[in-house]
């Protein structure tokens, strides 16, 4: 999974990337609201987190905005304890939920994986297709009640084939979910990740539909 964070106080951006990282997730950082915008309307992400006191654009412009233009993103705004008329604001402006400053990590973290099963209407915290159970908050992956070690790679590509469990998955939205901007992203990268987690997970769990990409059916065995 992918995340914007987005946030102009750089010790804040980088614990909170760093937080997330250790949580399995791959992600990008922007400093300003006019970053932020261009960033999320050209690239392809999971979530935002958004902070709301921004220069250039403030984040309540930013969120408006990717409304406006039918970018359906889940975000996590960021406000000040004392903001709770920016709270009202960016939940009526289209935020899936907030986080006021301070926080812990731990919140963070738990507050994404909401809204993010809440996007595919996923009741559970924990991931399940026949004998595979990955959960989210431990990033414990099983088979048949056995523990499999994964690399951050593998893990971020078997959370998103698991999230979008019964759809097709081209390799290039692979790319697009797995990676951090900037890395060095090409599709035969995408083949050799599946390649290897089908050694560990099995030949029969993720299968590929040629010239579309990859699934996990929704009732695998």
């Amino acid at each position: 999974m992918r995340v914007l964070v987005v946030e102009d106080e750089p010790r804040i951006a980088a614990d909170v990337k760093r937080g997330l990282e250790r949580a399995g997730f791959a992600v990008d950082l922007a400093d300003d609201g006019e970053s932020a915008w261009f960033q999320a309307d050209v690239e392809t992400y999971d979530a935002l987190v958004l902070d709301l006191g921004l220069p250039k654009l403030d984040g309540l412009s930013v969120l408006r905005k990717l409304r406006a233009a039918d970018n359906a993103v889940p975000i996590v705004i960021l406000t000040a304890r004392d903001g709770w008329r920016e709270r009202v604001d960016g939940i009526n402006a289209g935020a899936d939920d907030y986080l006021t400053k301070p926080f812990r990590m731990e919140e963070l973290v738990a507050r994404l994986h909401a809204v993010l099963r809440r996007t595919v209407g996923q009741a559970s915290p924990l991931m399940r297709v026949g004998e595979l159970e990955l959960d989210p908050r431990t990033k414990i992956v099983t088979v048949s009640g056995k523990a499999l070690s994964l690399t951050p790679l593998e893990y971020r590509l078997l959370a998103y084939l698991l999230h979008r469990c019964g759809d097709v998955v081209s390799a290039g939205d692979l790319l697009d979910h797995v990676y951090e901007s900037g890395t060095d992203r090409e599709a035969n990268a995408i083949e050799a990740l599946i390649a290897r987690l089908r050694r560990k997970l099995g030949p029969s769990l993720i299968k590929t539909r040629r010239g579309h990409g990859y699934v996990v059916p929704a009732n695998a065995r």
